[in-house]
């Protein structure tokens, strides 16, 4: 996880913040676009738009622009549903050969054979005999289908021209891919974390993605600095889904002892799984340019293998490259050291908080310590605003928002005896809620100031945007709840807790739906415990396989247009009412 960027030198222009989200009279922040062309969508200026003043410098980056401006759009509101996730119907007659002949001609069960959602009719009544093979009762289109069954293959005919690759024959292929590249994608992981590179500088890397994504026939773009690319797989027309991985590693020794891939760049780690990441995208993708060879991959999914996440930054420089223009919905996986190997971590709303740095600059005449009402006592000033600045900011906001500021350094003085004519104090905030995150600076400038103005001294505020909280949409995660229960299982799915650390994924998140799920990478029964950014961090590195199997399906599921009907289900202790 990220925290903000340092401080600029001295004279640098201030940024932008970013762009806000609308929010209407419920306080939900809406993040769809009104239509294809965007109609309706209100944004707002972040905060950080505002030039500087004496009280105040909001620094930061601008992203270039809405996901509408750049062309991105929602073509389905509510959560796909893959076909043959339904439960099955009937077996038809049978032909010459033994098969259905329902499954269309020609194509042998588990084979690609596509399927077709036989949506369950009012007044017909539903039998949970289909999963043991019962006939169902029929109607006047065909049988009715009941609860869904994951991993029960459908026996529903093939709409013409269908040719989608359905839930029911997803698992089996995905079995196929990785008895045949899981070995692959494991070394490939393994090399990575042998040769971590920074943010920026992550050039070997960007190489070795781009060289396997040509060695499959596809073409990566690399990003303008250099370092991060993305790559398109499938038809242009129809929804596009993006899938994102961040490759840079941290600036942490690697104290793993005992394992071959143990870093060999001293000081430079992968201690935060931005391999994994980056690996399970990369198998996903190789999967599914599969499947859009054979035809069966129902709209884009494009690959995002992104810089400086850590810095933070490289979620802006995607952005200005055009990497999610057009994109429909964004997902990510990111590795929990809590969560057991097999299990999915899944939450509706915020599920990582805004990161910013603050700094705050503190002058006075400076004087002796025995005359302190002759001068500006401003060592007392600057501990008065290190003290009240963070209970009356809290105050200013709704509770349930989480915004913290929390002081990291403070500085004054160098003798006993004399006051002195600076300080400082630098510290961070963070925020759940986007609304409040957009509001920070402006509160923190005038709390600053009716301090400082109260003891006599000057004060000036330097804000440093980092990353904006990371919101997950409700359909998106049904998306991954329903691409689980297709690949792994159902009890894998738990609830995971919001965090207050940083995520760049955020930036995405401002533009258009999406969500990041956690991904269990803990050997279960193993102990002690783990935790990210430690220089011992480590994966059971079976997560692979089940990250590729996660992504492909919820790719998928979100390709997948004919949407399941109503609100989606909300994730267990999720809301942030």
């Amino acid at each position: 996880m990220p925290e903000p960027e340092e401080p600029a030198v001295p004279g640098k222009p201030p940024g932008a913040a970013g762009p806000g989200r609308a929010v209407p009279e419920n306080g939900t922040p809406d993040r769809r676009s009104a239509g294809p062309s965007g109609a309706g969508r209100e944004r707002r200026d972040g905060p950080g738009e505002q030039a500087k003043t004496t009280m105040d410098e909001t620094t930061g980056r601008r992203p270039s622009g809405s996901a509408v401006a750049q062309g991105a759009q929602m073509t389905h509101p509510g959560p796909g549903v893959m076909p043959g996730l339904e439960t099955p119907a009937a077996p038809g007659p049978a032909g010459p050969e033994g098969r259905d002949e329902r499954r269309g001609a020609g194509v042998p069960p588990g084979q690609g054979a596509a399927s077709r959602i036989v949506p369950a009719r009012e007044n017909m009544p539903v039998t949970d005999d289909l999963a043991a093979g019962e006939d169902a009762p029929a109607g006047p289109e065909g049988p009715v289908t009941g609860e869904i069954v994951p991993g029960v293959p459908a026996a529903g005919a093939a709409s013409a021209g269908s040719d989608v690759l359905g839930g029911a024959v997803l698992k089996p292929q995905l079995d196929e891919f990785l008895t045949a590249h899981e070995d692959e994608l494991i070394a490939f992981r393994r090399d990575l974390h042998r040769h971590p590179e920074l943010g920026y500088a992550e050039h070997r890397t960007t190489k070795k993605i781009a060289e396997r994504l040509r060695a499959a026939g596809l073409e990566p773009v690399i990003l303008p600095r250099g370092t991060g690319l993305f790559c398109d797989i499938g038809p242009a027309d129809g929804t596009t889904v993006a899938l994102r991985a961040d490759i840079d590693a941290l600036p942490l020794e690697d104290e793993k002892e005992h394992v071959p891939y143990r870093s060999t760049v001293p000081g430079v780690a992968h201690a935060c799984g931005h391999d994994v990441h980056t690996v399970m995208v990369l198998g996903a993708g190789l999967f599914l340019a599969q499947q859009a060879e054979a035809g069966l991959l129902p709209g884009r999914v494009r690959l995002l293998f992104q810089p400086a996440e850590e810095t933070p930054g490289g979620a802006l420089d995607v952005m200005a490259a055009g990497g999610i223009a057009g994109v429909d919905r964004a997902f990510a996986l990111h590795c929990d050291p809590r969560i057991e190997v097999g299990q999915l971590g899944l939450r509706t709303g915020p599920i990582t908080a805004a990161c910013d740095k603050v700094y705050v600059k503190v002058t006075g005449p400076g004087g002796h310590t025995a005359r302190p009402h002759l001068t500006a006592d401003l060592v007392y000033a600057l501990a008065k605003i290190v003290t009240e600045l963070p209970s009356a900011l809290s105050r200013r906001v709704d509770p349930r928002s989480s915004l913290s500021l929390v002081w990291g350094r403070i500085s004054a003085g160098s003798v006993a005896n004399a006051i002195p004519d600076d300080g400082i104090a630098e510290g961070t905030v963070r925020c759940l809620d986007d609304e409040a995150w957009h509001r920070a600076p402006e509160m923190m400038k005038a709390l600053l100031q009716s301090v400082a103005a109260a003891y006599d001294v000057e004060a000036s505020l330097e804000y440093v945007r980092g990353v904006p909280p990371t919101v997950n949409e409700a359909a998106s995660v049904q998306m991954f709840r329903d691409a689980a229960a297709q690949v792994i299982d159902e009890e894998g799915v738990v609830p995971t807790p919001q965090s207050l650390g940083g995520e760049d994924f955020g930036w995405y998140l401002e533009s258009i739906p999406g969500a990041l799920a956690r991904l269990g990478v803990r050997t279960p029964g193993s102990p002690g415990e783990y935790d990210l950014h430690r220089g011992d961090f480590d994966v059971d590195e079976r997560c692979v396989a089940v990250g590729v199997r996660v992504l492909s399906a919820t790719a998928l599921t979100a390709l997948w247009e004919g949407g399941r009907p109503g609100d989606p289900e909300a994730i267990e202790g999720a809301a942030l009412a």
